[in-house]
């Protein structure tokens, strides 16, 4: 699910947080029998990766629906899409390089994507395949960011948010701009208008954070405790706060007597009541209404796609022959440990009073025959992967030496 095809009052509702994400990995575990999933949720999607021999989206979805106390699970399942196989792998690195993003090429994606996958190995649920596509996927943004101008300038939501915010600023006499959560986003926008000459202040719910980010941004600090009177005095505000239910509501905005006010929502869910928006005087702004456009990094951006885009072909092909390797490397193991074997028992058979000079050197001529022996059948098997034809030469192999009976390496 994503802003592309759910508005924002879709996503806040299946929007997921660490914990939840962390007790939905729990049960993909154990009720769904999975051995590797990956959940992403951020403001703009919500998106689960997993490998299984059956469909399982409708049954991932209803779980994500109980959790979120959600009745009606099928009045959301075509606000998905979903995606199969090589499509799926095209999608997940599409997402984490920034070209699915709603600010394209935000760098806070790949971050958030690090963070996902670190969760889904904390589950256990990072086996070898998700392993390896996450580290393709990351060889590949360091290309992006060394081969393109995709990753160049200011440009993301935190950055888009700023951009309007001077916007704004720039209809009021002396502006004053209050920065409600510092998170990634709400951190970014407090940097982004450092560098400006806005009068700003941040108001958090953890005080020796926000004194942190005001120092270092040369920004007032608001307690927690006086965000009414704040909310009052300030112009424009900016919310970013992780949260399930609004901070920001009608009551504790009140009437706004002279002039106008401008509140930025950055959160999903929203944590300022699209009442507020209905206000005398009052103009709320929500993150799909912050436009990317006026960046002129954008516009950069867009024009380094189709090399983003080779990059992104080239490392799924690469991978893509990994993976089919995966499919011969138990024939593989199956036929050095039947080729050991035999020399294990040869060995033990015509050296029980040989010296250990001869049993050195007869230990190292044997191991060079047998590796010379299997090196042609497993570049054999690794060239009929890429043919697509692997099945009839594992089935030879197997029925030649006996394989499915093969003694397990020690």
């Amino acid at each position: 699910m994503s802003y592309k095809k759910a508005p924002v009052e879709i996503r806040e509702i299946i929007s997921i947080d660490e914990l939840t994400i962390k007790s939905i990995l729990s049960e993909i575990s154990e009720v769904l029998s999975l051995t590797e999933a990956l959940i992403l949720s951020t403001c703009n999607r919500t998106e689960v990766y997993y490998s299984a021999e059956q469909n399982l989206d409708i049954e991932i979805i209803k779980l994500i629906a109980i959790k979120k106390g959600i009745l009606n699970a099928d009045a959301y399942i075509n606000y998905f899409n979903s995606f199969e196989s090589e499509e799926a792998v095209n999608h997940l690195f599409r997402v984490s390089l920034g070209l699915e993003a709603q600010v394209v090429g935000d760098l806070q994606i790949s971050n958030q994507v690090k963070r996902a996958y670190q969760w889904a190995a904390d589950a256990q649920l990072a086996g070898p395949f998700l392993h390896r596509l996450m580290h393709t996927i990351f060889f590949s943004s360091k290309r992006v960011v060394q081969e393109t101008s995709f990753r160049d300038g200011a440009a993301s939501v935190s950055y888009a948010a700023a951009e309007l915010v001077q916007n704004l600023a720039s209809t009021i006499i002396e502006p004053k701009v209050l920065i409600l959560g510092i998170g990634e986003i709400g951190a970014d926008v407090c940097r982004h208008l450092s560098e400006t000459d806005l009068k700003v202040a941040i108001c958090n719910r953890t005080t020796e954070k926000a004194q942190a980010l005001a120092l270092e941004c040369n920004q007032a600090v608001i307690p927690f405790s006086e965000l009414k009177e704040a909310v009052a005095e300030y112009d424009l505000i900016i919310s970013s706060v992780a949260h399930s239910t609004p901070i920001i509501n009608k009551e504790l905005v009140g009437e706004i007597n002279n002039g106008f006010k401008f509140f930025v929502d950055l959160s999903i869910p929203r944590s300022i009541s699209p009442e507020v928006g209905k206000l005398s005087g009052v103009t709320l702004f929500n993150i799909d209404e912050i436009n990317d456009k006026a960046s002129a990094a954008v516009e950069k951006r867009k024009a380094s796609i189709p090399l983003v885009e080779a990059i992104i072909e080239e490392a799924i092909a690469e991978f893509n022959d990994w993976s089919k390797e995966m499919v011969v490397s138990p024939t593989i193991h199956k036929l050095k440990n039947a080729l050991e074997q035999i020399r294990q028992d040869e060995i033990t058979r015509h050296l029980k009073n040989a010296s250990p000079e001869v049993q050195e050197f007869a230990e190292r001529f044997s191991k060079s025959i047998t590796q010379k022996i299997i090196k042609l059948p497993v570049l054999q098997l690794k060239a009929a992967c890429k043919r697509g034809d692997a099945e009839s030469l594992i089935d030879v192999l197997n029925e030649l030496f006996d394989l499915e009976n093969t003694p397990k390496e020690k």
